[in-house]
């Protein structure tokens, strides 16, 4: 590793972020499944997974002549109680990545000030910061920049973090030393694939979209299917099951960064009081989150299933 490398890796870490390390841009690995998976139509009503696979599946797309690639992590961890462990039926489920602030805005001004220092260490490089909204296929380039291995769960895991990580990536035109790639640990551990209350694992690291609560909540348009709103219980944004029962998750380091910690609001709130929401309200509630792609119409149509969920629980049975 040269100077340069140490001093970015070092000026990441300044900056905030918990993991960084370099990829040698080029093809993405994982077109294949990539292409496979949506032929399959896995990706549900996210037609823009298809119209951007190409794009997706070359960096050079998005930055031309881009020659590596920095992937950054920031844990959102927490050490508050998981999802199963809500004993009340009468609140609603708020994944835990919306908890604190939008990640996006966060983690894009500190890569924009990362990318401006690289260029200016470099005499002038070209770059982009990618915070989920610019098609990349994050998590191979975080897995191929030696964060971490894909686990079964298709998440970013690492050893110390665990899985819950925001993921971002600064996309340079600078011959950078790439690291090496981590191994797999996920050994003989299926508990995410068990866990999963739709079983939208169908084998591991094959994610079927069409079955997930996460993007059943925040992504699918229209109508949920009946056979699997029962197992949507009261999560209304998002799903944590399948990283919460992961045991590198369970034991990963946690609460690392106050702005990721829970607002009162939106952990665990009552689900009338979602239910009383203005749309105007709607939007006050989930300001300065992660929520922005969940529609007013969307969270309505979500919240119409918990309380369905909660008025079939028995403790509504015996009331």
């Amino acid at each position: 590793m040269t100077s340069l490398e140490a001093s970015i890796k070092q000026r990441a870490l300044a900056e905030g972020f918990d993991l960084v390390g370099i990829a040698a841009s080029g093809a993405a690995q994982t077109s294949s499944h990539l292409e496979q998976w949506l032929k399959l139509g896995m990706h549900g009503t996210m037609s823009f997974m298809s119209t951007t696979a190409p794009v997706r599946t070359d960096p050079s797309l998005v930055l031309a002549d881009c020659r590596s690639i920095i992937a950054v992590a920031m844990s959102y961890h927490t050490s508050q109680p998981s999802s199963s462990d809500s004993a009340d039926p009468q609140t609603a489920w708020i994944s835990r990545y919306a908890w604190g602030r939008d990640y996006h805005k966060l983690m894009k001004k500190k890569l924009i000030r990362l990318g401006r220092w690289l260029s200016e260490a470099t005499n002038g490089c070209a770059w982009r910061a990618c915070v989920d909204t610019v098609p990349v296929l994050e998590r191979e380039w975080a897995h191929r920049a030696g964060l971490g291995w894909i686990g079964k769960n298709t998440m970013l895991l690492n050893r110390k973090l665990g899985s819950e990580l925001f993921l971002a990536l600064l996309l340079v035109d600078e011959e950078l030393e790439p690291d090496s790639v981590k191994p797999d640990h996920c050994g003989r551990c299926t508990a995410c694939i068990e866990a999963c209350p739709t079983s939208a694992l169908i084998a591991p690291r094959v994610l079927d979209a069409r079955r997930c609560i996460a993007y059943l909540s925040i992504e699918h348009k229209g109508e949920i299917s009946e056979d699997l709103r029962p197992m949507m219980g009261n999560m209304v944004a998002g799903c944590d099951i399948c990283q919460e029962v992961c045991p590198w998750t369970r034991r990963a380091h946690a609460d690392l960064h106050p702005e990721f910690a829970p607002t009162k609001s939106r952990f665990r709130p009552q689900l009338d009081l979602l239910e009383s929401q203005s749309e105007e309200e709607y939007r006050t509630w989930r300001a300065g989150s992660a929520l922005n792609r969940i529609s007013f119409a969307r969270f309505r149509r979500n919240l119409s299933i918990a309380r369905q969920n909660q008025n079939s629980t028995p403790e509504a049975a015996k009331s």
